[in-house]
């Protein structure tokens, strides 16, 4: 069934992306929305509610999940939207001009790849891809078809992170030596569950896609995917991810480091969850290092401004400025003081006496989610890729470096990296570049 439908999408496909459309400053983008369980609900109400775009469109395999959207939709805008399973026919549809993928991690690359063949713009959500090859695929796919993809790394089009990074590569704590990504995200073990069998009103089997066939399991759906393989890629790829984004944009966007190591385990609970829920990453950039660490368990946070030292007459030291603890954000950490970000805003220190120099807070009631998909339309209308906060190129690296770390700590071993990317004189590594097998009609 999947190859049929494959094969009937791609001949209704092949004209829709030979049509180019040159847009109004005014004109409406109708967007389809793929996913709307969990992250696309946040999507349904953001476009709904945006003057450049109209919601056209609702795909989810969970019938439950639809009804919802469409309730939603209605209230928002007094309309309804075209109801699809199969995200193919969506794609198919001229009727939609674009499309906002909110799915699982492992369907990010081959829901991104159909859009774009069928003539559709493209907004994913983070991490941009599964793995590495997958990545791969979607940034061939977007220079041959000419289309946006952009992918929703929202502190991309954060104000104060845009003014604070500004300031970070001009140099504000002098040359950065190390930038620290921290995802102490607070998560409750998940427990044992049972496989049973698939509840009305969802298609399993679209819903594993390109993952291989296994029998429904509650904890291997709604959100908890996350933790599984086959379908996620732990914290690290996914609310460390953005952490992850901020790292690189803080040391100006490097590509592949010179080496990637990883270790950690699943500590202190005992559940069916397959990734870590505690991980330490160093990535090698020559003269330059990025440390990234995630916690699922009770911790503390990070870069509280440290005590300053009595003077040499024995006088109390002056007291330190205040600082915001980090438990999910960054730190950086340069030739002339450090910088603590994450999203209640920004510090600089300065000198041997961490004085504050500079800081920011986001303006309240700001939606970063809403002028990151503003960003995106703006770029179809434009035609521009580079007009994108996010693309595909520079959002692939930053998932990348969740993946180095995953197949660091799945091998055991350090990894030595080589362009391209490949590993050098590590065949299983290299094999865990991509999947060991797509199902059939689900191939990347």
């Amino acid at each position: 069934m999947a190859n049929e439908t494959t094969r009937r999408f791609f001949i209704g496909a092949a004209t829709a992306a030979a049509a180019s459309r040159v847009w109004g400053a005014n004109d409406r983008i109708n967007v389809a929305i793929v996913g709307i369980g969990g992250r696309g609900a946040n999507h349904l109400n953001v476009y709904s509610k945006l003057p450049g775009a109209k919601v056209t469109g609702l795909v989810d395999v969970n019938q439950a999940a639809r009804e919802v959207a469409q309730a939603t939709l209605l209230k928002n805008t007094g309309e309804k939207a075209k109801e699809f399973v199969d995200m193919r026919q969506a794609f198919a549809d001229p009727g939609i001009d674009a499309v906002s993928i909110a799915t699982p991690n492992h369907w990010h690359a081959l829901a991104s790849i159909w859009a774009m063949k069928a003539g559709k713009d493209v907004y994913c959500e983070k991490p941009a891809c599964y793995n590495i090859h997958e990545g791969q695929m979607m940034m061939k796919v977007r220079q041959e078809t000419n289309k946006m993809l952009q992918i929703g790394s929202q502190h991309r089009s954060t104000p104060f992170k845009i003014k604070g990074m500004a300031a970070l590569q001009g140099g504000i704590i002098g040359k950065v030596y190390e930038a620290k990504g921290l995802c102490y995200k607070r998560r409750v073990s998940i427990g044992h569950k049972e496989n049973e069998p698939t509840p009305p009103g969802v298609d399993w089997d679209l819903f594993l896609g390109p993952a291989p066939l296994r029998p429904f399991n509650a904890l291997r759906f709604k959100y908890n995917w996350h933790w599984f393989w086959d379908t996620g890629n732990g914290d690290i790829g996914n609310q460390g991810v953005h952490e992850m984004g901020i790292a690189r944009w803080g040391m100006g966007d490097p590509e592949f480091p010179k080496t990637a190591v990883a270790f950690g385990g699943k500590f202190g609970v005992e559940d069916d969850q397959e990734t870590p829920n505690t991980l330490t990453a160093s990535y090698d950039f020559g003269g330059r290092q990025l440390v990234f660490e995630v916690r699922g368990n009770l911790t503390n946070g990070e870069g509280s401004t440290p005590a300053r030292r009595a003077p040499a007459n024995g006088d109390a030291p002056p007291k330190a400025p205040a600082s915001l603890s980090v438990m999910v954000g960054n730190l950086f950490y340069g030739s002339e003081g450090w910088m603590s970000m994450n999203d209640a805003g920004y510090q600089v220190y300065k000198g041997e006496s961490s004085e504050l120099i500079a800081e920011e807070k986001p303006e309240a009631r700001l939606d970063t989610t809403r002028l990151h998909m503003e960003n995106f339309l703006d770029a179809v209308r434009s035609r521009r890729y580079s007009d994108l906060h996010d693309g595909i190129n520079n959002a692939y690296q930053s998932a990348s470096l969740c993946h180095l770390a995953n197949i660091s700590y799945r091998t055991g071993r350090k990894l030595n990296i080589e362009a391209g990317p490949k590993f050098t004189g590590d065949a299983e590594a290299t094999r865990m570049l991509t999947r060991p097998v797509y199902r059939k009609g689900y191939e990347v």
